[in-house]
């Protein structure tokens, strides 16, 4: 198969254009959200409600036991059936959110039980509320055992947003979709993207790196 190179170089700044002004700045949005929502769900399956943990591992089981694409359409296509229309944005937005918020809520909830309980005991020792020992002692050292895992579901939010595509949304695979209709090179274009999807993911994983580096300085070997 010839490669068609001066499509290839004519193509390849729209789709890297169209990742960094729709599939960075979408991923990044989503899973800002996503994480905030998570920590709340996190912190109810932890509490002693028993109502709010209920509610937690409720939402986790559904958001875990349904394809993305499904929940996409959810919100984009079937929400208007009960008058709530939304835009492809937004529409996008909600659906990785809630996405990202039952995965992360477990890896939150595992960091901060991964805490040494005595790391509790010393807080109450000082005269700390629970609240307070969460915020100031637990958290900022759960944060730490987060990191990677957090930021394998940013990366793969990241590739996930592909599929807000489907629902028109302007972002790196959709411009790889308008041009290869144009010029009908399809395994050329989808090629394209694919190089430009792992070159994201690399800077990324490298980011994650410099992260777990940089807070490696505040923990006691």
């Amino acid at each position: 198969m010839s490669v068609d190179w001066e499509l290839f170089l004519d193509s390849l700044w729209p789709i890297v254009l169209g990742g960094l002004t729709g599939t960075i700045p979408l991923a990044v949005s989503s899973f800002a959200i996503g994480l905030a929502i998570a920590l709340v769900v996190a912190l109810m399956r932890i509490g002693r409600n028993p109502v709010l943990s209920w509610f937690g591992r409720a939402y986790i089981s559904v958001i875990r036991g349904t394809p993305l694409l499904v929940q996409l359409f959810v919100i984009f296509y079937g929400l208007p059936s009960i008058g709530l229309t939304l835009d492809p944005w937004p529409s996008a937005i909600i659906a990785f959110s809630l996405n990202v918020g039952g995965y992360a809520a477990e890896i939150i909830r595992a960091a901060i039980l991964s805490v040494p309980r005595g790391q509790w005991e010393a807080g109450y020792t000082i005269g700390m509320s629970r609240g307070m020992a969460l915020r100031r002692l637990i958290i900022p050292q759960a944060a730490r055992v987060s990191v990677p895992p957090l930021s394998n579901t940013f990366i793969s939010l990241v590739k996930d947003t592909s599929l807000a595509s489907l629902i028109l949304v302007t972002e790196l695979f959709r411009r790889a979709q308008e041009v290869a209709a144009f010029s009908q090179e399809f395994m050329l274009l989808y090629l394209e993207a694919a190089l430009v999807y792992w070159v994201f993911c690399l800077a990324l994983s490298a980011g994650q790196t410099k992260i777990e580096e940089r807070l490696d300085r505040y923990v006691a070997h």
